[in-house]
């Protein structure tokens, strides 16, 4: 699926779906895909940790979890607003499955409302969780890169591509330090980074796949890493 046809695509849903709440269509508030009560009501990522963003119901406030106490990840914090359930999930089943731009839309709209300030003016560039080519043929759409590369426009940042060197194996069923196990080495960036960059994808599970980045990222060059991404699976679904 092309850049220029996926653009088509948006542009002709936006003027036949003018000033409509993508969740329950509803007039919107016009500079925004949703109404103000559904954006109120969706499954937000509070409290979080702020290192990996996994959702700790019942704190009174994010706090770094026990498993980054004892195994930090690569990246230096993650920043995911919302976690993957009810009208998230669907969303992004459909922006991930059935390649929807109106979805993928409203997914990184989304992600950019739930980001303070300070966030979005902070990465030099932006690097999208790559698949692996055997994998993006199969799927014939690569929903990170989709994602990123609108993020980058928005932010006025560049793009910087990594490669995914080898198709691993699912992560299903494996905890955390048998990702890590799974998908180390797995990634290659060839370029000399910036300082400060964003990796961003659209679902973070247990933070592996963004962790084994990161890796890669710092060695070449990066020396603060964040992990962006839409949503966080919530705890006991991983």
């Amino acid at each position: 699926m092309s850049t220029a046809w996926v653009d088509l695509v948006d542009e002709a849903l936006r003027r036949a779906l003018p000033g409509r709440c993508a969740f329950c269509l509803a007039p919107d508030s016009r500079d925004r895909p949703w109404c103000g009560a559904c954006f109120a009501s969706l499954p937000w990522n509070l409290p979080a940790c702020p290192c990996c963003a996994e959702p700790q119901p019942g704190q009174p406030a994010g706090r770094r979890c026990g498993l980054c106490l004892r195994l930090a990840p690569a990246f230096d914090r993650a920043r995911v607003p919302l976690r993957y359930e009810g009208e998230i999930a669907g969303l992004v089943q459909r922006f991930k499955f059935h390649a929807s731009p109106r979805a993928g839309t409203v997914l990184l709209d989304l992600l950019t409302a739930g980001l303070p300030a300070e966030a979005v003016a902070w990465p030099a560039a932006v690097i999208p969780v790559p698949l692996h080519p055997r994998r993006a043929r199969e799927r014939g759409f690569d929903q990170a890169g989709w994602l990123a590369r609108r993020l980058a426009r928005r932010l006025g940042r560049p793009l910087i591509e990594a490669e995914r060197r080898r198709d691993t194996r699912s992560q299903r069923g494996l905890d955390r330090r048998e990702r890590r196990a799974n998908l180390r080495g797995a990634f290659r960036v060839e370029a000399a980074l910036p300082p400060r960059v964003v990796l961003v994808d659209d679902v973070m599970t247990t933070g592996a796949t963004l962790d084994a980045l990161a890796a890669a990222c710092r060695r070449a060059g990066a020396e603060r890493v964040e992990a962006w991404a839409v949503a966080r699976t919530p705890l006991g679904k991983h």
